[in-house]
């Protein structure tokens, strides 16, 4: 049972630094974008990479939320169904971010 209450207090911060991505705000708190040089910042868009990511990050706690919901209810299947959904997610923002310059402006 700790470990589903674990999982909740990860949880509010996830969804708190989501709402802040959602509404454009906290591009510093991306890393790799918080890194470059001011005029490598001004090539991509900075609202759909935040929004990008606030998506990603309610989507991984939704997979936490599986977890702690496997616990509590005792449903070993919800375990697998959130690890599974946290690493294809994880995949696919890594693939998806890193190919098609698709947060780069026109």
């Amino acid at each position: 049972m700790s470990g589903a209450l674990i999982n909740l207090l990860v949880i509010i911060p996830l969804l708190i630094l989501a709402v802040y991505l959602s509404q454009g705000k906290g591009a510093f708190l991306i890393a790799g974008y918080n890194t470059m040089p001011k005029e490598e910042k001004a090539n991509y868009d900075e609202l759909a990479l935040c929004k990008f990511m606030s998506k990603i990050l309610y989507g991984i706690s939704f997979s936490l939320v599986l977890l702690s919901l496997s616990e509590w209810l005792e449903m070993p299947l919800l375990i697998w169904v959130g690890i599974a959904l946290m690493i294809g997610l994880i995949v696919f923002t890594l693939v998806y971010s890193n190919t098609g310059n698709r947060f780069r402006q026109q």
